[in-house]
């Protein structure tokens, strides 16, 4: 959908025309933060309140606290409150019309209103949602929507989550004769080079009182609206009656959608009577095929591969909950330049706007529904519910009544989008069912010694089926929620597998749960990868959580088996805070908040890509540390090897501390990490060789040198396939000035399209700088908005919402949206002691 943000003051909805069954709703409401009286009455004075767009997170508008309580899920960030909206919008004539709103996502226990009437309740806060406005509508009238989000339980998730209407809203628009919202189901029956079938499950809905006659035409377009496939069928239903119709359509020639070439079609389905469209509804699909296999992995359209995956929290950085596509889109990007091919949504279902790009570009996905079941989470140690509080209490209070109208309103809403290949139901559920914690073995046993990450089960399975079979069960079953999830899911869709993240396999394989699904995910369980293919030979295995190191790599490449694995995570995220103020974020990530590239994200460009990569990573010898552990020793030839030639092994989360320059203290010792994918590497410095060294050599896949700091320029050649590769680093004077990178400086005019514009810090001789830091004040012209900045740190505590920012490691971020305005605009960035910089955006309709 071309989608422009209307600035009127009244937004004006035609529901004549059939032209647009699908307007985009997003403009124009307004917004109080626990407002007085009774915002829901339609004649409410809203005149005082904020005016704005959505989405909208407010939480992120906020400064940090350091006293905060339960900061650990909120990423210090206080969000408590009652968020009230209304929009005032018009409607035209009504008769024979149906007007609905849809909801992708409102964080969270929401109620919404129409002109003072209550359409309903919805307390999840990824689900998408709608109600139908028709019969309380004022035809040729003006309306009053209003919508309330209660986040008094501000601390309800383990993560930050963000707070208000932070996803798109749509107003749809049909015939009394229509195709419901999210009525069609697409789907890929075989595919070959040669040709495809297409089935179409399409339902509708008759709302008049009599019957009606017409046809359903489904016709596949390619990228240039050229028909390439249709059919159709006469349809007569009574009044009151809703009918299910499958379409079977063949494309000659297709042109699969792959990671490489994710190739996009329209399906598009049209109900005529008396040869007139009286609906028509559109979705973008990908023609692929795809099979896990438990002994030979995965495959996309029957070729094997290997699924490179990260996890990914719903936040944005800066932005918050209220991810703008094109925020998205440069995260995504960064990930696939490291080979990246799929992320996980970890902990709840993904956006449409994140699962659009996801097709666009070839990524694929593994929806996932819910974190907690039948019991709760404690929000700021994980694991099962310590303490009960108020400000706690999140999903588990709803599950119960809601789960399966929120897990149906997922498929139903996501199933069309080609890159989605997995229903994941939960993550780590079973450590909120005591039972399966204790069965492992692994917990409160004196007779075990091991580490559970590396350690396989100390019990036999036949005592952990004895375990299971006699401990107490408790008021809730994970085998039977299990298996209710997995009927649920698939009674809508049964072309992807289901599966789940277990945290205690080796339970789970016995439980029930994994009867549940079609494949089990393991987090943090690679050591079981041989021990679950031999207990359970005939259930495809993968990693769905593990840590960023080589180590997990090295297991899913030496192992046929395994389709892949989900890194934990891709990116940092806000909350889950690991550490004590003015930490905010959990910094597991291969990208840094502002997505600035670690040594993790460098490490993997070598494992994923097969084209030649060459990164620095460096530090004094003494400070490179894993866990307050120091890795590295001189031998006796003075080379850097590690203390523990198996350490590398067990490295968990965090990368060590490298870092990407040459500005040390002259002569103090240093160890030059290089992560390459070249055959062979040598390092020089101000031109002399200090050796070259293959890189099969390191078993650890870190080729290394002990370097006493000497000033100048660092050299790393690599060798890859006949070929030479270079990298360089000098040594850097101190910051004078700065350069403004625009990573998109050509933006549509339309509300949503942004600029990312990146500041690094350099010196006299142009070098870049990263050991010093400077706060930097931008000036943004009118016809722009600033949505925030950002320099990555994980203890980064700065407001987002500022023009002033205290740069890390020399560099900041600064993001800005489009408006309605066309023009050319300069942003202007200036620091103390430093020479002024500018980078130009232009925007166009």
């Amino acid at each position: 959908m071309n989608r422009v943000l209307m600035m009127t003051a009244l937004a004006a909805v035609s529901v004549v025309s059939m032209a647009q069954r699908v307007a985009d709703f997003n403009g124009n409401w307004r917004f109080a933060l626990d407002a007085e009286g009774v915002p829901q009455d339609e004649h409410y004075d809203d005149s005082t309140w904020r005016q704005l767009n959505l989405p909208h997170d407010w939480v992120v508008e906020n400064s940090c606290q350091s006293n905060l309580p339960f900061y650990q899920a909120t990423g210090v960030i206080p969000g408590k409150g009652i968020g009230w909206y209304r929009k005032t919008f018009e409607t035209g004539a009504l008769a024979g019309k149906k007007v609905q709103v849809l909801f992708d996502g409102v964080y969270n226990n929401s109620e919404v209103w129409i002109n003072g009437r209550k359409l309903g309740f919805h307390p999840n806060g990824y689900t998408p949602f709608h109600f139908d406005l028709t019969p309380h509508l004022e035809e040729n009238g003006t309306n009053v929507l209003t919508v309330k989000v209660d986040h008094t339980r501000y601390a309800d998730s383990r993560w930050y989550t963000g707070a208000g209407i932070y996803r798109d809203v749509e107003l749809i628009t049909t015939d009394k004769l229509h195709i419901p919202i999210w009525g069609t189901f697409y789907s890929t029956i075989t595919a070959s080079e040669k040709s495809a079938e297409i089935d179409a499950e399409i339902r509708v809905k008759n709302d008049y009182s009599d019957i009606r006659k017409f046809r359903v035409i489904t016709s596949i377009l390619d990228a240039e609206g050229h028909r390439v496939g249709s059919d159709a069928k006469r349809i007569k239903l009574n009044g009151g009656e809703h009918i299910t119709i499958e379409q079977k359509i063949r494309v000659e020639n297709p042109r699969r959608w792959s990671i490489g070439d994710p190739y996009l079609y329209t399906a598009k389905t049209e109900l005529v009577a008396d040869g007139e469209t009286v609906d028509a509804s559109s979705a973008r699909i990908g023609i692929r095929t795809f099979k896990f296999d438990p002994d030979a992995g995965f495959s996309l359209n029957g070729s094997s591969m290997k699924i490179k995956g990260v996890c990914l929290h719903h936040d944005g950085g800066l932005v918050g909950s209220a991810v703008p596509a094109g925020v998205w889109r440069r995260r995504l990007e960064i990930l696939k330049e490291g080979g990246c091919n799929a992320i996980r949504s970890a902990h709840n279902p993904a956006s449409t706007v994140l699962l659009d790009l996801c097709d666009e570009m070839g990524v694929l996905v593994q929806d996932e529904f819910f974190d907690e079941w039948d019991n709760p989470k404690d929000k700021r140690f994980n694991m099962n519910q310590r303490d009960v509080h108020y400000e706690t209490q999140g999903y588990g209070e709803h599950f119960q009544v809601w789960a399966e109208k929120d897990l149906k309103s997922t498929v139903l809403s996501h199933r069309n989008h080609p890159s989605i290949i997995q229903w994941s139901i939960g993550n780590e559920i079973e450590w909120t069912y005591p039972r399966n914690k204790a069965a492992t073995g692994f917990f409160n046993n004196m007779n075990w010694d091991g580490n559970y990450f590396w350690s396989e089960p100390p019990f036999s399975t036949e005592e952990i089926k004895h375990q299971l079979a006699t401990l107490p069960r408790g008021r809730y079953d994970i085998g039977e929620t299990a298996q209710k999830l997995s009927r649920w899911t698939k009674e809508l869709d049964t072309t992807r597998p289901v599966t789940a993240n277990c945290i205690l396999p080796s339970a789970s394989h016995f439980s029930g749960y994994a009867d549940a699904l079609d494949m089990v995910g393991y987090s943090y369980r690679r050591v079981l990868y041989d021990y679950g293919h031999r207990i359970l030979p005939d259930k495809p295995i993968m990693g769905t959580e593990n840590v960023p190191q080589y180590h997990e790599w090295k297991a899913v490449m030496d192992r046929d088996h395994i389709a892949g694995t989900f890194l934990w995570t891709g990116i940092d995220y806000m909350g889950e805070v690991r550490g004590d103020y003015p930490v905010k974020v959990n910094g597991s990530g291969m990208l840094d908040t502002a997505g600035f590239k670690k040594g993790s994200w460098h490490m993997y460009r070598t494992l994923w890509r097969d084209e030649p990569h060459l990164a620095f990573g460096i530090n004094y010898i003494e400070e490179i540390k894993h866990r307050g552990k120091a890795l590295y020793e001189l031998d006796a030839d003075g080379n850097a090897v590690l203390k523990n030639p198996d350490s590398w092994k067990q490295m968990l989360w965090s990368w060590q501390p490298v870092f990407n320059h040459w500005n040390f203290e002259e002569g103090r010792m240093t160890v030059v990490e290089l992560y390459t994918n070249c055959e062979e590497a040598e390092l020089l410095l101000n031109g002399k060789s200090l050796g070259r060294k293959k890189q099969a050599a390191f078993e650890d896949h870190i080729v290394k040198w002990a370097v006493p700091f000497e000033e100048g320029t660092l050299t790393a050649r690599g060798w890859k396939d006949g070929k030479r590769f270079e990298r360089t680093l000098s040594t850097h004077g101190e910051p004078v000035g700065m350069t403004l990178r625009t990573e998109n400086r050509r933006l549509k005019a339309d509300g949503y399209d942004v600029a990312h514009i990146v500041v690094q810090l350099q010196d006299e001789q142009g070098f870049p700088v990263y050991t010093e830091n400077r706060e930097i004040t931008f000036s943004i012209p009118e016809g722009l908005k600033r949505l925030g900045v950002d320099n990555g740190a994980a203890d980064n505590v700065q407001d987002f919402q500022s023009d002033t920012i205290r740069t890390h490691k020399g560099r900041a971020l600064l993001i800005v949206q489009a408006t309605d305005a066309a023009g050319e605009y300069v942003i202007r960035a200036s620091g103390e002691g430093l020479s002024d910089a500018a980078a130009t955006v232009i925007t166009e309709r």
